[in-house]
């Protein structure tokens, strides 16, 4: 490590040695401890331990040079990896490089997996337009890298509400809904109106004139008269996927705790519905 506060943690520890500090302080402290220092960037080593997910490499802005010293760099702690919003002609720059990347496309990110990631719960991603399937492949694929299952409902829109609504059971499942959509973005409070899971909502540019970039399927997400609808910036399928990981994760350590006492009460509500269909 080029640059990391030595001195403090060489401290850290002796007051832990000596009896001076409780170990289960110590790990407190060292949640903000080290980082790296590559002169570009400075790789935060530690944000697994404070937020439960490794360090995310946006692309954007980046070369190919910086992309690929911050992935080493990342990996060679035998991290899992993500990198969103890469272009494939980055990819075809930077992938000779690093070993066990694997691309995609459409989705725009890659991953390198050092630990195979355990799926917990099930995050239905829902799209309301084929145009809208690049973001939403974004959210689902960040969902997914992130330990959770997905299940993807794609071309659903309101331009044709029975296409949802034979999907319906399927969004019923899930644990955690993603909607993305463009145009007005109508689609997010009409699943959020009929669903009981939580939603987060994706506005994307796509769109005509007075769609003005996203902004009005923004303002839609954002004015939904039905509740409990929580909106991210525009074409952000990475943060509805890290927000959704976020959840599942949260609610998956409640419920274990609760299991002891309460048995398959405690368990999410879309896994109860599973288990009385006869799967897991």
């Amino acid at each position: 490590m080029k640059r990391m506060e030595e001195s403090r943690l060489k401290r850290l520890l002796e007051r832990v040695a000596a009896g001076k500090l409780d170990p289960a302080e110590a790990v407190e402290r060292l949640r903000t401890l080290p980082f790296e220092d590559l002169g570009f960037a400075k790789v935060d080593h530690h944000r697994a331990i404070r937020r439960g997910f490794p360090e995310v490499i946006f692309c954007e802005g980046k070369s190919a040079a910086e992309i690929v010293k911050i992935a080493k760099n990342v990996a060679s702690r035998g991290s899992n990896l993500l990198a969103t919003r890469c272009a494939p002609e980055v990819f075809r720059k930077i992938s000779p490089k690093l070993r066990g990347a694997v691309y995609h496309p459409e989705g725009r990110l890659f991953a390198i997996e050092r630990v195979k990631t355990k799926r917990i719960g099930l995050v239905a991603v829902v799209s309301g337009g084929t145009s809208d399937r690049p973001v939403a492949e974004e959210a689902a694929l960040t969902a997914e890298y992130l330990g959770c299952g997905t299940s993807r409902l794609y071309d659903v829109g309101v331009a044709g509400i029975h296409r949802l609504l034979s999907s319906w059971e399927r969004i019923r499942e899930a644990d955690c809904i993603i909607v993305v959509a463009g145009m007005e973005g109508a689609l997010a409070s009409v699943v959020a109106g009929i669903a009981d899971a939580p939603l987060i909502a994706v506005p994307t540019s796509v769109g005509y004139g007075a769609s003005f970039g996203g902004l009005s399927a923004l303002l839609t997400m954002l004015n939904s008269c039905a509740g409990g609808v929580t909106v991210v910036n525009i074409d952000n399928g990475f943060g509805a996927g890290y927000a959704a990981a976020t959840f599942i994760r949260r609610a998956a350590r409640g419920v274990a705790g609760a299991e002891h006492g309460r048995g398959a009460a405690g368990r999410p509500a879309a896994a109860r519905r599973r288990a009385r269909a006869g799967r897991s």
